[in-house]
């Protein structure tokens, strides 16, 4: 049982493996990038410390306030991208709520169902962003 804040700390961090591909411009900086590039950046950055945190050494304290950090940043991109982005963002808005539902149900009651759950919707978190980060791929 000691194991699965564990885990789930492992399936939540997956979570942010989607924010890999999406490689900022990296030229003179004298073109204007819009919001939603750099909100993802912004969210890519977290998606590091968590991905780096020591979970097993610090347990779920340390990778509770990324995740609650990451949420918001996932929060504001969807808040860029809604005007050029609206499907994707909406995709995204939809898999990051349940996403939360089944961390949610499993810190709650943690079985193995509920882990499932967990990864299942990390699943989809992540078929989300990447929609997203192929969508934005010319402007960022």
């Amino acid at each position: 049982m000691a194991r699965i804040p564990g885990l789930l700390a492992a399936a939540a961090a997956l979570t942010v493996l989607f924010v890999g591909g999406c490689a900022g411009d990296t030229g003179d900086g004298a073109d204007a990038k819009p919001a939603v590039c750099e909100s993802f950046a912004a969210a890519q950055l977290t998606a590091d410390h968590i991905r780096d945190a020591n979970v097993s050494e610090n347990g779920l304290s340390q990778v509770r306030p990324l995740l609650t950090q990451l949420r918001e940043q996932l929060t504001q991109l969807v808040a860029d991208a809604k005007a050029q982005y609206a499907t994707q963002a909406d995709a995204i808005r939809t898999a990051v709520d349940g996403l939360t539902t089944s961390v949610e149900t499993a810190l709650a009651a943690p079985s193995a169902t509920n882990l499932t759950a967990v990864r299942d919707s990390v699943g989809q978190l992540r078929e989300s962003v990447d929609g997203l980060r192929d969508a934005i791929s010319g402007t960022c």
